[in-house]
This record gives structure tokens, C-alpha cells and sequence, in this order.
């Protein structure tokens, strides 16, 4: 199951970079060749990229490509080490708990029960942010996974 939600994240990631890209461009041609750029291109780049970079941490997250610092662990047993790791893995996922799903849904439900939308596209900006609490349920997937298949050291 692991690997298939990594394929549905990496596609989904590829879809979004691609789609940025083509947005991107389209407002820079017109811009620079219409003379005017489309109003909406601007903001959905910026929504696109929001999404990436949230969804691409909780993807990096998992694959654990994350920044760390590796010397302290190398120096311990094997045994600690797993201990270590446990530790830090309960320790992410509290903060994630905490900050990304129970902050990220507040966030949800207040963009939503005041029904702001977004300028120039009229999307509303509970959709928008619902990536907050997703990435969170992703990276607890994750760290659950690290947890009970933990590797060999």
C-alpha cells in the first residue's frame, strides 16, 4: 500500500509542477506578446505552489529526504538507535497532529464559514488550505509506517 500511495503522490506532484509550469508560461506570454497578463494566472501559481511545497514536504517526509542531522544517531547502538528514532517519530507526529491537522482544519472551517474566495479565480480559500491537513494525515501515514516497519540499522 506504501508504494502505491507513493505513486499517487509523485504523479499527483508531477501533475502539479506541469500544470504550474504551463500557467506560468501562459502568463508570461501574455504579458509580454498580449501585452496584458491574464489576471487569474498569477494567483494560481501561487496556489499551485502552496500545494506543491506542502504536499511535496509530506511526500519528502516519507521518503526521507528530509534535512537531518546524522551524526548523533551514528554514534549510538543499534538498539538506541531505534529507540531514537521511535522517539523522534512520535515526536513528528504530535507536532503534526497538532499544527498541520488540528491547525489546518481550524484554518478550513474558518475560510469556509466565512466563505472567503480568492480574487481573481473565485475559488474558495477553504479549498485551498484543506492541502494543510492533508499533507498532515500523509506524514502521520508515513511516520506510523516508519514505526511499525521500522528499518534495519
Amino acid at each position: 500500500m506504501r508504494k502505491s500511495i507513493d505513486r499517487i503522490l509523485e504523479n499527483f506532484l508531477a501533475f502539479l509542477l506541469a500544470l504550474m509550469t504551463l500557467d506560468v508560461l501562459w502568463g508570461v506570454f501574455t504579458r509580454y506578446v498580449m501585452g496584458a497578463q491574464a489576471s487569474w494566472s498569477e494567483e494560481l501559481a501561487r496556489f499551485l505552489l502552496i500545494w506543491i511545497g506542502i504536499l511535496g514536504a509530506a511526500w519528502a517526509s516519507g521518503k526521507h529526504m528530509h534535512l537531518a542531522i546524522d551524526l548523533y544517531p551514528m554514534s549510538l547502538t543499534a538498539e538506541r538507535r531505534q529507540r531514537l528514532y521511535l522517539f523522534i517519530n512520535v515526536l513528528i507526529i504530535i507536532f503534526v497532529v497538532v499544527v498541520l491537522v488540528i491547525g489546518g482544519s481550524r484554518l478550513v472551517y474558518v475560510t469556509s464559514t466565512l466563505g472567503q474566495t480568492s480574487a481573481a479565480l473565485q475559488v474558495p480559500l477553504s479549498f485551498v488550505y484543506s492541502i494543510v491537513p492533508i499533507s498532515g494525515l500523509v506524514i502521520i501515514y508515513y511516520k506510523l509506517y516508519d514505526i511499525t516497519h521500522p528499518k534495519t540499522l
